[in-house]
């Protein structure tokens, strides 16, 4: 039998997986991926442009999964790329005005979601819950 630690950590893997999965399925009809939108997300809700190093530091992916990804927002014109004003090999990505209107209608869709698939869960538990995934989360970014 597996201990309490180890049913945790499958428990946490095994729900951001399929949380991530049911999410994208339900974007879907919006062209957009929870990949896609949680860099728009980044992005856009950044208090200056952010780098590509930037946001896939921010996002825990490689640069080179990053560059793809912001090659496909480019693409579609969703974000763009502006040089920075204080490094030239630097480019800052900033979200287009189509970008920020599938934004707001993705994050839209995503709240009610998150209504949707937490409806029949306490909110007692739920708050417990955060409590627990934020203290791991604090002390996991101090490792």
């Amino acid at each position: 039998m597996r201990d309490l630690e180890e049913r945790f950590a499958n428990a946490l893997c095994g729900t951001a997986r399929t949380w991530r999965q049911a999410l994208d399925r339900r974007l879907k009809h919006l062209g957009v991926s929870q990949a896609s939108w949680a860099t728009m997300e980044a992005a856009a809700n950044a208090v200056a442009p952010l780098s590509q190093s930037e946001l896939a530091e921010r996002l825990a992916v490689e640069g080179a999964t990053m560059v793809a990804m912001i090659d496909r927002l480019v693409s579609a014109g969703l974000v763009v790329r502006e040089p920075s004003t204080t490094d030239r090999r630097v480019k800052r990505v900033v979200v287009t005005a189509a970008g920020q209107r599938l934004y707001d209608t993705v994050q839209a869709a995503a709240a009610l979601a998150r209504k949707e698939l937490l409806a029949s869960f306490d909110r007692h538990q739920l708050e417990e819950v955060i409590l627990v995934l934020d203290a791991l989360h604090e002390k996991l970014g101090g490792l």
